[in-house]
Formats: structure tokens, sequence, C-alpha cells
């Protein structure tokens, strides 16, 4: 692309976009925290209507296994924020409408410890992000037309006796990061 002789459309203050998304529509910009996987999939048009694959393990993304696989969903607004867990690895996965996923390395012993990394993801957009234990987490639903659902592929499933959950208020100090409000 060429750039106009006149440039007097432009406004004050105006900015040029930097570049978001590679050509092969992977992430710029974005250093993921140690650990963290996300692989944006495709939707398969089909008569019907579409179809997506969640989780494959010849993705090659990590080795473990699946344990369990729960569905949540979120009303607009709704935020699920700030809990971690000592073993379990979630793969989250947007199924219907959006979502924001942020994550934050609190590991000490973590080359990316305090870090922070956000998405948005969603029907329209889908993409696995597997998150390795130890790294906080939280969703908001962010789609404001109705409710928002994730599916998560999890490698350990919910101990009802002894939880690997572990939580902090969503407006914690310890976190550098604040969910927008809807």
């Amino acid at each position: 692309m060429t750039k106009p002789d006149n440039e007097s459309w432009m406004l004050k203050g105006t900015a040029q976009d930097e570049q978001s998304i590679t050509k092969d529509w992977q992430l710029v910009g974005q250093d993921l925290i140690d650990g963290v996987l996300v692989r944006e999939v495709v939707n398969v048009q089909r008569t019907f209507g579409y179809l997506v694959e969640l989780y494959r393990a010849d993705w090659g993304l990590d080795e473990f296994g699946v344990d369990q696989v729960f569905q949540s969903i979120l009303e607009p607004g709704g935020l699920s924020a700030w809990h971690a867990h000592a073993v379990t690895t979630d793969r989250l996965f947007i199924n219907f409408g959006r979502m924001r996923i942020a994550l934050y390395d609190a590991r000490d012993d973590s080359p990316t410890f305090g870090k922070v990394n956000t998405f948005i993801y969603g029907a329209h957009r889908p993409a696995l992000v597997v998150v390795p234990p130890r790294v906080w987490h939280g969703v908001q639903a962010v789609d404001k037309t109705g409710p928002s659902s994730l599916i998560n592929i999890v490698d350990h499933a919910y101990l009802y006796d002894k939880p690997d959950h572990y939580r902090l208020p969503e407006d914690t100090d310890q976190i550098p990061y604040r969910f927008p409000r809807l």
C-alpha cells in the first residue's frame, strides 16, 4: 500500500494501528506467559451450519490427558476471576458468544514472572487457550446480546472433597490487571 500524497484528511491526534495479527492469523506483539499455548481453529462450513474441533491430542499443545470436560455459562458482563490451580491444566474454549480471558504469571520461578496476557475469543473466532498450573486466570463475558459459554477440558477432574482451586477477589492489588466494566 502506498502512502497518500495529501494527508490533510488526518485529524489532530491520529495514530496508525500497529500490526496485531499476521497474514496467517497469528497474534503479534503478545509474548505468551511461559507454558501458555494458543491454537486458533477454523470453523468448517457444513450444509447444516458449521463444525469446529475443540481439542485434539495430535495438535501437540501439551502431553496431558483429558480427565474431565465441563461448561460454564456467563451472563453478559459476567466475570469469574481470579483463580489458579496447583496441578491442573485448563484448556479453555469459548464455544458460544465472546469472552475475554486474562492470565497472570505469579510463578517466581518462571521466565515470564509478572507477565499478563489477555485474549478475546468466541464462536466467530475460536481458539483453544492452554493455561498451565499456577497461572492465575479469569474470564469475562463480553458479548452484550446474551450469555457466553466456555468449555474447559482439564487434565485432572475436580476433586469435590479437596478442590485444586484457589481464588482471589477480582479487584485484588496482587494482580496488575483490571477487567473492564461492561
